[in-house]
């Protein structure tokens, strides 16, 4: 005889789970529909297995999160499940909420130690005016190490793992203060300004926590870094936006409070806002996820607007790029804007759905970028023939060229999808592959340019 209180729980959780589906922009009824068959046919086979309705409907969510990650996504919604609590967490963690005051706590007491370190040398005499170089230098390492040790303790690395972490910001630390720079020079603006993007990497690996070796491992990074990037900003404009009443407020009384607020509150709560950030993104994904999607799908059009406007402008006026230093950054971040808007266009898609007009507006946006990126390397080239190697071209070269590979090889793929001759998994794959190669070249940058080109 069947046990109709079984039943009942397992159609509930069902109930729930295609509540949760229904709510998704981006899933049809149908498909709904279609996932909820394939799911009672894996749970109906689990129970004629052995299993109880229990263990069925978790092994099945399990297998559907294998297939995609909407599932995954349901499971950390639905904190009081006993399923998300074997599938997402781990056997320790039962989801209570001494376990999230906890995690709060540990985050926010990081937050405080990365405040603490960033005026630990102003504390001893090192100045942020008179210090230049040191400051940048060491500013990533002020808060990065920080960072990784908050995913440590979230993931429960192994020893082996975090001493292999620990070991690379001992390295970076070690480099790049015992390299002789010039006050203010190129390559020590160039350590400074790569060193950040290749311990990126370092983070990547502790946040994966296990799983960077696979795709969805690397792509829940990308996730996690543009929206930790979301946050961040708006964090700081609510920072910038309390210090200037603060300001105002005070000077209204002839009290001034610029030193303070210049000296002690934008930089503590600059480093600090990095972990904050990182943990608001943690407790609220599911808020995040469906504002992240919506940033892309408005400026993918908007950036793509303006690159083209800007290769139309170059074709009717017929003139070059300039090659000094901050044009070459500020081209390589525009670039950089339009990878950006690539990968989490590719992260945020679901991998299953056919192509549609927005694939075709992303092959639109990689063959602007493309376009513009050969007028950049076109221009920095002739500038290297004319005046010969300097740091800050052959940085500016590098970096074009691997974005130049990267974009090449995503159009390609993107161009097979759209004809239906590829798959948009290969399309994540490409990317995902392709993250450490930043990090190895920033590391290259950091490592070998300062000696290579005398640390001028």
């Amino acid at each position: 005889m069947p046990n109709i209180d079984h039943d009942t729980a397992l159609e509930a959780q069902i109930d729930q789970w295609r509540d949760y589906l229904s709510r998704r922009q981006a899933i049809h009824p149908v498909d709904v529909a279609e996932l909820e068959d394939h799911m009672r046919e894996q749970i109906g086979g689990l129970i004629a297995a052995g299993l109880d309705t229990d263990e069925a409907f978790l092994v099945a969510v399990k297998r559907m999160g294998d297939l995609d990650t909407l599932s995954r996504e349901f499971a950390r919604e639905h904190s009081e499940r006993l399923w998300k609590q074997l599938v997402v967490m781990g056997p320790d963690d039962k989801g209570s909420k001494s376990a999230v005051l906890t995690d709060a706590l540990v985050a926010f007491s990081l937050a405080v130690a990365a405040a603490v370190f960033i005026k630990l040398p102003a504390l001893l005499g090192i100045s942020m005016d008179s210090e230049f170089g040191f400051y940048a230098r060491n500013l990533s390492l002020f808060v990065l190490p920080l960072l990784t040790g908050y995913f440590v303790w979230k993931r429960r690395l192994s020893s082996s793992t975090v001493r292999w972490l620990a070991g690379a910001f001992v390295v970076a630390a070690v480099v790049v203060n015992a390299f002789p720079f010039a006050s203010e020079g190129s390559t020590l603006v160039l350590a400074a300004l790569h060193l950040p993007i290749a311990l990126w990497l370092v983070v990547g690996v502790a946040y994966a926590g296990g799983r960077w070796r696979e795709v969805d491992g690397r792509m829940d990074f990308i996730r996690f870094s543009g929206e930790l990037f979301i946050y961040y900003v708006l964090i700081a404009l609510g920072g910038g936006l309390l210090m200037g009443f603060t300001a105002m407020i005070f000077q209204a009384i002839g009290v001034g409070v610029d030193t303070l607020l210049g000296s002690w509150v934008l930089p503590c709560g600059a480093a600090g806002a990095v972990l904050v950030a990182s943990w608001l993104v943690e407790a609220k994904q599911s808020v995040i996820e469906n504002m992240a999607p919506v940033l892309t799908r408005l400026f993918t059009p908007l950036f793509t607007v303006a690159l083209l406007m800007f290769l139309g402008t170059v074709l009717w006026t017929g003139r070059g790029v300039n090659v000094d230093r901050e044009v070459l950054i500020a081209f390589d971040l525009l670039l950089a804007v339009v990878l950006g808007l690539l990968l989490y266009s590719v992260s945020a898609r679901d991998r299953l759905a056919p192509p549609g007009f927005f694939d075709v507006l992303q092959v639109v946006l990689v063959v602007s970028a493309l376009a513009a990126n050969g007028i950049a390397l076109w221009a920095i080239a002739a500038r290297i023939s004319e005046f010969g190697f300097s740091p800050n071209r052959v940085a500016a070269l590098g970096e074009n060229v691997i974005l130049l590979v990267n974009l090449a090889w995503s159009g390609v793929l993107y161009v097979r999808f759209l004809m239906r001759r590829g798959t948009f998994a290969a399309i994540e794959k490409w990317q995902t592959d392709y993250v450490p190669v930043y990090a190895v070249w920033a590391a290259i940058v950091v490592v070998a340019f300062p000696p290579l080109f005398g640390f001028i």
